[in-house]
C-alpha cells in the first residue's frame, strides 16, 4: 500500500485552496467537473482541500502529515510568510533528522522533516 491522498478540512474550501496553492506553489490544480471538486496533485499524491463539518472540524487533532524539505529553515520561511504560524519548534529527532510543525490559518498542522544534522535546535 502506498499513500495517494491527504483531506485537510477547512472552514472555507476556496480560501483554504487558494492558501495551499501558494504553500505548495509545485501542486498541479486539477478540477473535477463531474463532482465540482479541485485538489492539488503532487507528484503522484493528491491534497484534497475539503470542507469541515460537524464530523471532522478543521484543527489539529491527532494526524500530521510531515514532508520532507531539504532545509527547513527556507521551508519554514515560506510557509510563515504565508500565515503559518510556528507550532512546534523544531527538534532534532532519530536518524540525524529535524522536525517542526506549523499551523496554517486554518487551525491544521503541517510537519516538515529535514536532515539537518549540522544545525542544533532547542
Amino acid at each position: 500500500m502506498n499513500p495517494i491522498a491527504i483531506l485537510i478540512h477547512v472552514p472555507n474550501v476556496a480560501q483554504g485552496l487558494a492558501w495551499y496553492k501558494k504553500a505548495f506553489p509545485s501542486a498541479t490544480p486539477i478540477y473535477y467537473s463531474d463532482s465540482d471538486f479541485t485538489v492539488l496533485e503532487l507528484d503522484g499524491f493528491s491534497l484534497e482541500i475539503v470542507q469541515a463539518d460537524e464530523k471532522v472540524g478543521a484543527g489539529k487533532y491527532g494526524t500530521v502529515l510531515y514532508w520532507s524539505v531539504l532545509e527547513l529553515d527556507a521551508a519554514l520561511k515560506h510557509f510563515e510568510s504565508l500565515g503559518a504560524k510556528l507550532y512546534r519548534s523544531p527538534m532534532e529527532i532519530e536518524n540525524g533528522l529535524v522536525m517542526c510543525q506549523l499551523e496554517d490559518p486554518f487551525g491544521n498542522l503541517i510537519g516538515l522533516r529535514s536532515n539537518v544534522t549540522e544545525q542544533k535546535f532547542q
